[in-house]
């Protein structure tokens, strides 16, 4: 009843705005989610932490004075429904978009480069990092697009790093790799990237192993990969398939080192996947929720504002840093020459090491350029601590607080600026 609720509301705003006009004291900011699809396990955490962001902004004066309109509409991950949503937004005078997935932000990359609307994807695919179009690994140039964090291409070379020193460790002369995911643009963002950097590293790379975005039995693909030989394999999935791929891994005891993107773990897979998730290495874009660092005293403001939880899980602080990037960027067009897209985008351009006011240690240091939209080359990577299978009557919270899951940090993954890797 709630998801029908939310959906109904979403729907409800955006036909207002497609037949009104919008106030002049008023930003509509498009927010484009999946809150009913197959990624709504991280989508939701991810729109929950850009609402609150709007909350906290608007409670504190707006950006250069004008409040913003958060437009949230659930496209239930499907790409035709997003591109006629877009039509709608920029009808209604959407300065800029607040984006989803791969399929459908790569789908609108024309579209926003056309109509000068930037676009903050949550889609982290290396082939909207090229503004120009120079590289061979682009069809076209996507000047309008940013996000805040590493490439999934660049979260999968860090955590093959970790790999291959942990190999290195271990004593495993030849170690193997296999890269797992939906035939699916998501999953396949980072496909060649992930299999082309762990051969250079020295890992002898295995036949790719197709498992679905929907949760369901893996059993037969964690028996491939059983018998692939394989000691390291890279989910490419969120976290929602993942959970069930894990614990049907276990079951064949398929005992592989799993490393995965940005979007395949977090607490609430800790939890429902229990020892399976034990060990598996991650790549974070941002903070913690609660973690010791000076911006988290923003972090806890901005949840007051809105939702006020007691826990967010890891894809709510991102969802945070891309709004805050966005805010500043619009606050800087306001002093030159207005809100409004081209300028937005020049704002990216003004600082390098850039991290929003009052979230320091909490987002990254970014650098984004007109020749290069690969904002961050530093990855964090994390390491999933699971001790038992999670009693299902308690909380995340809980369980955090009674040790029963947890993450570590194993080391900042920093990553050469190559030219070959622009789009790659």
């Amino acid at each position: 009843m709630r998801k029908f609720m939310t959906g109904l509301l979403a729907t409800s705003t955006a036909v207002a705005f497609a037949g009104s006009a919008l106030a002049a004291d008023k930003l509509l900011i498009a927010n484009l989610a999946d809150l009913t699809g197959p990624t709504a396990s991280v989508s939701k955490p991810f729109t929950q932490g850009k609402k609150d962001a709007a909350a906290y902004i608007n409670a504190n004066g707006g950006i250069a004075g004008k409040m913003i309109e958060l437009d949230t509409v659930d496209y239930g991950y499907k790409a035709p429904q997003a591109i006629g949503q877009y039509k709608k937004w920029k009808s209604a005078g959407a300065v800029v978009i607040q984006g989803w997935g791969t399929a459908d932000t790569e789908a609108l990359v024309g579209f926003v480069g056309r109509d000068k609307i930037p676009y903050y994807s949550a889609s982290y695919s290396a082939h909207l990092q090229d503004p120009t179009g120079k590289s061979d690994h682009v069809k076209k140039g996507a000047p309008y697009n940013f996000f805040a964090g590493p490439s999934y291409s660049d979260g999968a070379r860090a955590v093959i790093q970790w790999a291959a020193a942990d190999a290195k460790k271990k004593g495993i002369a030849k170690p193997k790799f296999v890269f797992m995911g939906d035939n699916h643009p998501y999953p396949n963002a980072a496909k060649k990237a992930a299999n082309g950097y762990a051969a250079d590293l020295g890992f002898e790379v295995g036949n790719n192993i197709v498992y679905s975005m929907k949760a369901g039995d893996f059993k037969a693909q964690c028996l491939s990969l059983k018998e692939s030989g394989a000691q390291y394999a890279y989910l490419a999935n969120t976290g929602g398939s993942g959970i069930s791929l894990l614990k049907s891994c276990k079951a064949v005891g398929a005992n592989v080192q799993f490393i995965t993107n940005v979007w395949g773990m977090d607490e609430n897979v800790m939890k429902a996947a229990g020892k399976a998730a034990d060990g598996v290495v991650f790549p974070m874009g941002a903070a913690a929720f609660n973690a010791d660092v000076p911006g988290m005293k923003l972090v806890k403001a901005i949840n007051a504002a809105g939702s006020n939880q007691d826990h967010h899980n890891v894809h709510y602080v991102r969802g945070v840093c891309s709004f805050f990037y966005m805010k500043e960027a619009m606050e800087w067009a306001a002093q030159n020459g207005g809100i409004k897209g081209e300028n937005i985008k020049k704002g990216m351009y003004q600082k390098s090491d850039w991290i929003p006011a009052g979230l320091e240690g909490v987002c990254p240091a970014g650098t984004w350029t007109a020749t290069d939209h690969r904002g961050h080359m530093d990855v964090y990577v994390y390491q999933a601590n699971v001790k038992a299978d999670a009693d299902p009557s308690k909380t995340v919270p809980q369980l955090l607080k009674d040790g029963t899951i947890g993450m570590t940090k194993l080391f900042d993954a920093k990553l050469e600026r190559k030219a070959e890797w622009l789009g790659l």
